[in-house]
C-alpha cells in the first residue's frame, strides 16, 4: 500500500465490539491504528506513549468518563485531536464535550462514512482551536 495514511488514531471505548468495528472502519478508510484502550486511564497513558494524531473517545465508560478523560488529555497531550463517540446526543453532553476541547462527535450507531467525515474534520481543525 503506497498511499500515506490519513493519520494515526487511538481508539478508546470500554466495549470490545465497538473497538473492533472502529478498527475495521479505520483500516478500510485508510487511517493508521495507533492503538486502543478500554478506559480513560489507559487512554491517557497510551496517548502519551503512542502520540496519536486523533483519539476516538467514548463518552460513557466505567470509572473515568470520556468527558473527564478529554479534560486530562487536553492538558497532558495538547496536540492530539479528540473526537467523542457516544449514544448520548443530548445538547448538554455535546456542549460540554466541545467546550472541553472535542473537535468532533460521532453518534452511535455509526457508519463508516460518519466516522471518516468526523475524523477528516478533526484533522482540519487545530487541536486547541475547537470546531470551526
Amino acid at each position: 500500500m503506497d498511499a500515506k495514511p490519513h493519520g494515526r488514531v487511538l481508539i478508546v471505548d470500554d466495549d470490545t465490539m465497538i473497538r473492533t468495528l472502529l478498527k475495521a472502519i479505520l483500516r478500510a478508510e485508510g487511517w493508521a491504528l495507533a492503538g486502543e484502550a478500554a478506559s480513560g486511564e489507559q487512554a491517557i497513558s497510551q496517548c502519551k506513549f503512542l502520540d496519536p494524531d486523533i483519539v476516538c473517545l467514548d463518552v460513557m465508560m466505567p470509572g473515568m468518563s470520556g468527558l473527564e478523560t478529554l479534560k486530562v488529555l487536553r492538558k497532558e497531550c495538547p496536540d492530539v485531536r479528540v473526537v467523542m463517540i457516544t449514544a448520548d446526543s443530548s445538547t448538554a453532553t455535546v456542549r460540554e464535550a466541545v467546550s472541553a476541547g472535542a473537535l468532533g462527535y460521532i453518534i452511535k450507531p455509526f457508519n463508516a462514512r460518519r466516522v471518516a467525515d468526523a475524523l477528516h474534520q478533526a484533522m482540519k481543525a487545530t487541536p486547541e482551536g475547537g470546531i470551526g
